[in-house]
């Protein structure tokens, strides 16, 4: 595959480069086996709908034709368990789980890292999302399979961490 330069001008980031030097969706690394999709994410609803209101620019058009977006503010009831599961950007930043070439965070070093890009935080990043298996243990060990109302907070922590418990 050719690499291929993407630029970046948003409302947190101006003239930041980086290269796609995968193919969409493949080629990850053998310990990162995401469940969603940026794109069923989005559809789903995460973050509120807030998160990538900015930056449609950057990824494929597809992946915002039925995503659950809100322009002005952030909207829990666009959230696929209709719950508030987010801690703001600015914990984030003072916990310092913030790189600087992505941030928004771990979503967004997802989507770029789904659409190809291989970057220094990759390993990171990857620890970080197993980690998030313990919202798994206990969605397993405190609720019924298939019941949906259990532990919402946790379903769509794990929806944020391309987790998909609706098959708990």
């Amino acid at each position: 595959m050719q690499p291929r330069e993407i630029i970046v001008n948003d409302k947190m980031q101006s003239g930041y480069r980086y290269f796609l030097t995968e193919p969409a969706g493949r080629n990850f690394d053998p310990e990162f086996e995401p469940e969603l999709t940026p794109k069923q994410m989005l559809e789903l609803g995460v973050f509120g709908g807030k998160y990538m209101t900015d930056c449609r620019d950057e990824f494929p058009k597809s992946w915002f034709t039925k995503a659950k977006l809100s322009p002005d503010k952030r909207d829990a009831k666009l959230n696929c368990f209709g719950i508030n599961a987010s801690k703001p950007l600015s914990y984030w930043r003072e916990k310092g789980w913030i790189h600087e070439d992505d941030p928004r965070g771990w979503f967004q070093w997802y989507c770029r890292y789904y659409a190809g890009r291989r970057h220094e935080d990759d390993a990171r990043q990857i620890a970080r999302w197993k980690a998030m298996r313990r919202h798994i243990a206990q969605i397993d060990k405190n609720c019924t399979p298939g019941d949906l109302s259990c532990r919402p907070k946790q379903r769509q922590a794990l929806l944020h961490w391309a987790y998909d418990s609706r098959r708990m």
